[in-house]
């Protein structure tokens, strides 16, 4: 891992993690091509994967709650580890902003809130191309203020983070700037965003992208569907666009076999000189999504995240008195 930014990134990636994208790389060359996919396709192949991977198995005590959204109910899957919690995590899901799911991830989000001492509130968003944005940002804001306002009632604290992989850090993103902007709250403790893609115009590293997986056809394909009617410059399209200041401290985490690189080094960048705390993990080597995998380098990841997320949340409830 690589703290420091303006260090050389001359790591080498482990033999584990080395085998494991090669592994990932082949599978995806073995697929048919994003672009000749449906939709419903894509989310069929996700299912299927899922019935596969023991880690995406549900948790018997995860509770499923609806509130009201702007086009309908919005539906929180919460899971609570601990019964006394310092802070309540929003977590939003990857997915491309056209697959995933709020519930596959029950194990993850739940070792994530034990080691945060928090509940974990995951919101499921409604997914393109049926629904284009902002419908997504829009029900991610539901969620999020519907949180705001009652953590102190139902969770016992009013301390507040947010975080997302992929899709789900752009659409943390999106939300916060939402939460300042149209709702005047800049209180969350934290904002943990992995690998996220903070530009849909599509960044340096996305369109000179020369490996399998989130190349520049898969990106050109897919924003289109995403996107509908808004811009692709509007800031709730691009958050890197848009105005940064006032934003909680953030952890920016990302691999460098990751098209997306740049979208994390270019947001942590604006994040800093916006005048936020910003931190930034480069793991050499690392593919997108690495720390879903159980491979060193997740639990090295993970670990990282959560202290922290950890320090901002006792950096709070110091502040508190």
């Amino acid at each position: 891992m690589i703290e420091d930014p303006f260090a050389p990134i001359d790591v080498q990636p482990d033999e584990a993690l080395v085998a494991a994208v090669a592994q990932l790389e082949a599978m995806v060359r073995a697929m048919p091509p994003m672009a000749s996919m449906t939709a419903a396709q894509l989310r069929a192949q996700e299912e299927q994967q899922a019935a596969l991977n023991p880690s995406a198995a549900r948790r018997d005590d995860a509770v499923e709650r609806a509130i009201a959204g702007p086009a309908g109910d919005v539906r929180l899957r919460i899971l609570a580890p601990v019964s006394q919690p310092a802070a309540v995590y929003v977590h939003i899901h990857g997915g491309g902003w056209i697959g995933g799911r709020h519930d596959v991830r029950d194990e993850f989000l739940h070792d994530l809130g034990a080691r945060l001492d928090a509940v974990v509130v995951s919101v499921a968003y409604p997914l393109a191309p049926e629904h284009p944005f902002p419908a997504a940002q829009e029900d991610c804001e539901a969620a999020t203020a519907w949180v705001v306002d009652h953590a102190r009632q139902e969770f016992g604290t009013s301390t507040v983070v947010i975080g997302g992989e992929s899709a789900g850090a752009h659409l943390a993103a999106a939300t916060l700037l939402r939460m300042r902007d149209r709702h005047g709250y800049t209180g969350f403790a934290a904002a943990d965003l992995r690998y996220g893609g903070y530009d849909l115009r599509l960044t340096p590293s996305v369109r000179h992208w020369q490996r399998p997986f989130l190349d520049r056809a898969t990106m050109e394909w897919l924003v289109p569907q995403v996107i509908g009617e808004l811009p692709v410059d509007d800031p709730d399209v691009s958050p890197l666009l848009a105005d940064l200041r006032d934003l909680p401290p953030a952890l920016f985490t990302v691999g460098t076999g990751d098209s997306l690189l740049d979208d994390s080094v270019l947001m942590w960048a604006r994040w800093r000189t916006a005048g936020n705390r910003a931190d930034l993990a480069i793991y050499p080597g690392a593919p997108h999504g690495f720390d879903l995998m159980p491979l060193p380098v997740g639990e090295t990841a993970r670990a990282r995240a959560a202290a922290f997320v950890s320090g901002c949340i006792a950096q709070r409830a110091v502040e508190a008195g």
